[in-house]
């Protein structure tokens, strides 16, 4: 029985050894892939602006992220301007469209928790220990006819994430995360694609798509000053 075990427990750990080197090996590749270590740690804020066409009307859209500090998005439709801002404690939103909010109103803390992710401008995946993070390799799995590599991430904030990267070019192609709204649990998928180099050399997916229909990117800005005034809630 003792040897039983003994075999048993060592099975056990090569298997997880395998995961775990399987993991950062496709992780550093990813890194690799968007410009080197050196490259991502440099970013320090991040503005994006593009439009999503809905039922017919061209969007604009707008997204400011002060790494580890404040993330803000802006969305303008038929004249009306909508927005989110959050920081690590609290944020707040206001989108008055078809009858919504008269008034900003604060984000439950569930929600400010899954927004915090965002803020981290290198991406969970780089130096995933020292933030406190978890990496699991689940294999390979198909997005749009593509096996492509599947990481499971368990963030110090506790969200969840599933990473679908590439296996040719190591780009992150989908992102499933795990959310929770009126006590009930669901998945929100992101597809990413069109990587091109902006023009300061940061590498960036220019189209991003999720249930609303694709986003397309026409400007991103690395390391542009923001005003940190620009993250407090409108009146």
């Amino acid at each position: 029985m003792k040897k039983l075990l003994t075999f048993i427990l060592g099975i056990t750990l090569s298997v997880w050894s395998v995961t775990a080197q399987t993991a950062d090996e496709i992780i550093d590749k990813n890194i690799k892939a968007l410009g080197g270590l050196d490259k991502i740690k440099s970013i320090e804020s991040v503005i994006m602006e593009g439009k999503v066409n809905a039922n017919g009307m061209e969007i604009p859209m707008k997204f400011m992220t002060l790494k580890n500090k404040a993330f803000k998005m802006v969305i303008e439709v038929m004249g009306m301007k909508g927005w989110m801002s959050v920081n690590k404690d609290s944020g707040w939103v206001f989108m008055p469209f078809g009858g919504g909010q008269t008034k900003p109103e604060a984000m439950t803390a569930d929600q400010v928790k899954e927004s915090v992710d965002q803020m981290d401008l290198e991406g969970e995946l780089v130096n995933y220990k020292e933030k406190g993070h978890t990496v699991e390799y689940l294999g390979m799995d198909d997005v749009e006819g593509t096996e492509c590599h599947k990481l499971k991430v368990v963030t110090k904030a506790a969200n969840t994430h599933y990473y679908l990267i590439d296996p040719t070019s190591f780009h992150i192609v989908r992102k499933v995360s795990k959310q929770k709204a009126d006590g009930k649990e669901y998945d929100v998928q992101v597809d990413f694609s069109n990587y091109k180099e902006t023009e300061s050399g940061f590498i960036f997916p220019y189209t991003i798509a999720s249930q609303n229909g694709p986003v397309e990117m026409t400007k991103i800005l690395v390391n542009s000053t923001i005003d940190p005034s620009m993250f407090e809630a409108e009146k």
